[in-house]
């Protein structure tokens, strides 16, 4: 199968996610708004505001602890056919429903990983601190940039790692979670020359989008807070005045402006992670999950990467406890 092939088959669990995403978005964004109206009731100097922000972390709460479960459940269904399709060249009719199936028979497992994509993270995170001293060296603005960049670089890639660390834990069906992410944490290190073509269909194909689509979002978000939300948009302006008790130093155009920008930043972000991010992971979770297979992960590749990120030697301690 080709990749658009096995990326139309998933496509449903993207819908399902963004679904999820509105859902808990629309939480927030109601919890917003009563905690600013809430506020505007208490007769204090930007209480508006402070109550808007109030509901804000209300609201990104809730978000955190029943939105990025259920995200993940879908994700771990979509992966799983992905994964499939990949390692069989065939996928089932009913793809939505295996999915989901195939997730049941490997909950306890998916549910493990949950909390070990932590542990896994803090291993890449450790290796990118090294990478970070390259900014440190530079120093100064331009020494923070640097730093800056290469920090994003490496949080995108840590997401698309956990994806693929996922995949191999539901292609080793044989063993136990923690076991099956350290395999694929290794296989990352082991073929790292392998997986970097990756990195130009990540960081293309999410800079096109962000241009083309993020551009979009921005102009309509603008001629919407400039139009028919102006009213909104002066409120929330002269709140934030009182707030701060003098003036903000930019007007209220520039702030329909930044309200606009981060909306749109939002907005792409879903829509990417919906739409862009499965596509792109059918082609790095194929050369990821084919670099694993022509391999065999033994004890040494373990401790070598635990030179590079002592904390990997907890996880490897995990999947050794569940043999």
């Amino acid at each position: 199968m080709t990749n658009f092939q096995i990326y139309k088959k998933v496509l449903s669990f993207s819908f399902l996610s963004l679904l999820i995403d509105l859902a808990m978005l629309a939480l927030v964004s109601a919890s917003t708004v009563i905690g600013f109206f809430i506020g505007q009731g208490v007769n204090a100097e930007g209480g508006g505001f402070v109550g808007a922000v109030f509901g804000l972390i209300v609201g990104a709460i809730l978000f955190g602890l029943a939105g990025n479960f259920a995200s993940f459940t879908v994700n771990a269904a979509q992966i799983a056919m992905i994964t499939e399709g990949v390692t069989t060249d065939k996928m089932p009719d009913h793809t939505f429903k295996s999915g989901f199936q195939a997730v049941k028979a490997r909950f306890g497992a998916i549910t493990a990983l949950f909390f070990i994509i932590r542990a896994i993270k803090s291993v890449f995170r450790q290796l990118g601190r090294g990478i970070n001293k390259i900014g440190t060296a530079v120093g100064g603005d331009v020494g923070n940039t640097v730093t800056s960049v290469i920090d994003g670089i490496i949080q995108t890639l840590i997401a698309y790692l956990c994806d693929c660390c996922l995949g191999w834990v539901l292609y080793r069906k044989d063993q136990n979670a923690a076991r099956s992410a350290c395999e694929g944490t290794v296989i990352f290190f082991k073929h790292g020359k392998t997986l970097l073509k990756n990195a130009g269909r990540i960081f293309g194909m999410g800079a096109l989008s962000f241009i083309l689509v993020g551009g979009a979002l921005f102009g309509g978000l603008f001629l919407l807070f400039n139009g028919p939300f102006n009213g909104a948009m002066v409120s929330l302006y002269t709140e934030l005045g009182k707030l701060v008790e003098g003036e903000l130093g930019f007007s209220v155009i520039v702030f329909v402006i930044m309200f606009s920008a981060i909306g749109a930043i939002v907005l792409w972000s879903i829509l990417h992670g919906v739409l862009g991010h499965p596509f792109i992971l059918v082609g790095v979770l194929r050369n990821y999950i084919q670099s694993g297979i022509g391999d065999t992960i033994k004890e040494s590749d373990f401790a070598d990467v635990e030179a590079k990120a002592p904390k990997f030697g907890k996880l490897v301690a995990k999947a050794n406890e569940g043999k």
